[in-house]
């Protein structure tokens, strides 16, 4: 094993509308699964802006970081994304060639369609207190250390 440690840094974009508590999600060209938008972080931007650029380039839709929700790694890839929640400003919900479709969906029926490494981060994005923090296997969460 390498004396460097390795990680990649992404972001996720909980979407909410604020009309009728919907959760913005897509469904993955590369795998099927039906996630919230978000991607890896380029050295030249915030957070904040990474989840803006991966939520347009996803899905359409303009947003405006409010709050840092929770910190998940992905103990098998080395990836640690943060979760940020989101208002919706503009665009409008268009497919892309990284999201077979794209939907509003009420929290409960986004949880359940998502891995539930994935549904957490819109269950914790919505709750009271965090951030959080939780480590997974790509899918599943992993016991508390």
């Amino acid at each position: 094993m390498s004396d460097v440690a390795l990680h990649s840094v992404s972001v996720t974009g909980i979407v909410v509308r604020p009309e009728d508590g919907k959760v913005l999600v897509i469904r993955r060209a590369d795998d099927g699964r039906w996630v919230p938008p978000g991607g890896v972080l380029e050295l030249v931007e915030t957070p904040e802006q990474c989840a803006m650029r991966e939520v347009r380039e996803e899905t359409g839709v303009e947003v405006e970081p409010v709050r840092l929700t929770g910190v998940y790694k992905n103990m098998k890839l080395g990836v640690v994304s943060l979760a940020l929640l989101c208002e919706p400003v503009g665009g409008s919900v268009r497919t892309t060639d990284e999201a077979l479709s794209v939907a509003w969906l009420s929290p409960e029926e986004a949880v359940r369609a998502a891995p539930e490494a994935r549904g957490v981060r819109i269950t914790d994005a919505l709750s009271e207190g965090g951030p959080f923090i939780r480590v997974h296997d790509g899918t599943h969460l992993l016991p508390e250390a």
